[in-house]
């Protein structure tokens, strides 16, 4: 690895002192799901919380003598996931994906990622890769360790926006092509690059037909999972999926009960209980009513 890097768990006890003990070394970062974030001596400290509790990563040449101050068993990281070896373009770049597409009840994400070509080691280090072959809870270890490296535009479609743009003559890919688009041009204006990438789900002169009444961004290159090939889409793919699974915690806490993906027969089966629960109001609020799963239930009732 070119950066060591340590990751360690904290209590709330604990963390009050470890924001204490770097008060001096702190950083302002805008970063959602960020608590803290430091950098001492060449090593940059950060705190993320999660429904696991508080974890901090250290990354840098004293990475694990500062882990040790906290924790006497720390130790460097080792890669545990099957990294990728080669990519098609291993420069400066952008590029997007998007999650929560195929999702009775939860919104749909995309996002577009920034990357340098000096910190594409150091991602492939952290295990980037497509998302859908990465485990839940890695990548809710591994987007933290990397969300520093990267510039990234996010656009989250509530499920309620969502009804209301369908009810508009919207569809689900006339959405997923004008946030694409938008997370692109939300890029490409602040970092020049000439390397954009889509992870293609229609045909490139389809894309753009969506885009007739929108100023669409051009020179992009599209490319049927696109994760595989390019970092940036990697990249874009992993931070979407962490997004969507703290929507899901951020649900579960609300609603004190436990969210299931997709949109099988055990979703249709929590739609039931949810409404006798919570009532139809709150149901369509939450799910994506175009979906043949909202008839089934409501026929259930």
């Amino acid at each position: 690895m070119n950066n060591p890097n340590v990751t360690i768990k904290l209590n709330e006890t604990l963390l009050e002192e470890f924001v204490r003990h770097y008060k001096d070394y702190q950083i302002d970062n805008s970063g959602e799901y960020i608590v803290f974030f430091a950098k001492k001596e060449g090593t940059t400290i950060t705190v993320y919380e999660s429904k696991r509790g508080f974890t901090a990563f250290f990354v840098g040449p004293k990475a694990l003598d500062e882990a040790k101050n906290w924790d006497e068993t720390a130790s460097l990281n080792i890669l545990k996931i099957k990294q990728k070896s080669e990519w098609l373009c291993i420069n400066d770049q952008i590029g997007s994906d998007e999650v929560g597409v195929g999702d009775f009840f939860l919104p749909m994400i995309v996002v577009g990622a920034y990357i340098k070509k000096e910190d594409i080691e150091y991602l492939k280090d952290c295990g980037i890769n497509d998302s859908k072959k990465i485990k839940d809870e890695d990548i809710l270890e591994i987007v933290p360790k990397i969300i520093n490296r990267v510039n990234i535009s996010k656009l989250t479609l509530t499920n309620e926006k969502y009804n209301q743009m369908v009810v508009s003559k919207e569809n689900i890919n006339t959405l997923k092509a004008k946030m694409h688009n938008q997370v692109l041009k939300n890029l490409a204006k602040t970092f020049e690059t000439k390397n954009i990438f889509i992870d293609q789900f229609v045909k490139e002169e389809t894309y753009y037909k969506y885009l007739v009444n929108d100023t669409p961004l051009t020179g992009i290159t599209f490319k049927t999972k696109g994760e595989s090939y390019y970092p940036s889409i990697a990249v874009a793919s992993m931070v979407a999926r962490y997004c969507f699974l703290k929507e899901k915690e951020k649900l579960e806490r609300k609603y004190g009960l436990v969210i299931p993906s997709g949109a099988g027969k055990k979703v249709n089966e929590f739609a039931v209980n949810f409404i006798k629960k919570f009532g139809l109001e709150e149901f369509e609020k939450n799910v994506k009513k175009n979906f043949a799963n909202y008839d089934e239930v409501i026929n259930k009732l």
